[in-house]
């Protein structure tokens, strides 16, 4: 098998005294829909947050694509990254959030044209033509011209998946993005996301939805107390776990639901 695009060995996490991630090692290859699953506090979110450095680990080693994110060799030593090496190597990592984070003082369009112009350097025509193709693949060709509190939550959302593709990312992060949203609208964004698994993006996604988990995953990765407890293909985890704790927490999650 070739290499894998995200490689993580030993993560971990402290704030305090406290162990967030205790010693994570994960493997995502190149097309791979990864589903971290867990009860809150378990460092799900953590964990994914540390994947493009928005928390710095305490331990361990992340490499995307082969290089190490955050740290760079210099002089034989290893040091942390400028911000502007950091932001670098973001721009190929796409994150969407449990909240929207769309600027209210910007229109759909202008929201999802800022990144490429911002960052990638791209002119605005192309940004435009560009935004405007996501738009219409999440189904908002008739929003580009609203403001963010015109849409509602579920568009909201959409715009911020749109918004993370035109960065042309080669892995995308989804930290629990329908956790924020009303029962009716959960649909609209997991239909997008399953679009772009079938589409063959690589993807980490931390969520509580376990059927979209079981139907659209490659692999599941059940975490507790910061560790991963087990891991597999869902037909295995969801059908046929092994570990007692996954057990439990399937058998909470069904009867919830």
């Amino acid at each position: 098998m070739s290499e894998p695009l995200v490689r993580i060995r030993g993560l971990k996490k402290a704030y305090g005294i406290h162990l967030v991630l205790q010693g994570i090692d994960l493997d995502v290859h190149s097309g791979e829909k990864l589903c971290l699953i867990g009860p809150s506090g378990s460092g799900k979110t953590t964990l994914l947050r540390c994947v493009n450095w928005l928390e710095e680990p305490t331990g361990g080693e992340i490499l995307i694509d082969g290089a190490p994110i955050g740290t760079v060799a210099k002089g034989g030593r290893s040091h942390r990254m400028s911000d502007v090496e950091l932001a670098r190597m973001r721009a190929g990592i796409g994150m969407v959030f449990q909240r929207f984070n769309l600027f209210p003082h910007l229109t759909v369009l202008e929201n999802v044209m800022l990144g490429p112009v911002r960052v990638l350097g791209a002119g605005r025509a192309e940004a435009e033509a560009t935004a405007r193709g996501l738009l219409a693949k999440v189904g908002l060709s008739e929003k580009v011209a609203a403001y963010p509190d015109r849409l509602s939550g579920g568009q909201q959302q959409r715009v911020a998946i749109a918004r993370a593709l035109a960065m042309k990312p080669k892995l995308m992060l989804f930290d629990e993005p329908t956790s924020a949203l009303d029962p009716e609208l959960v649909g609209e964004v997991l239909a997008v996301m399953r679009q772009l698994a079938n589409e063959g993006m690589t993807m980490i996604i931390v969520t509580h939805e376990m059927r979209f988990a079981e139907t659209v995953a490659d692999k599941v990765v059940f975490m507790a107390d910061g560790l991963i407890v087990e891991e597999g293909p869902p037909a295995r985890i969801f059908r046929d776990p092994q570990v007692e704790r996954t057990r439990a927490f399937l058998s909470a999650v069904e009867h919830r639901v």
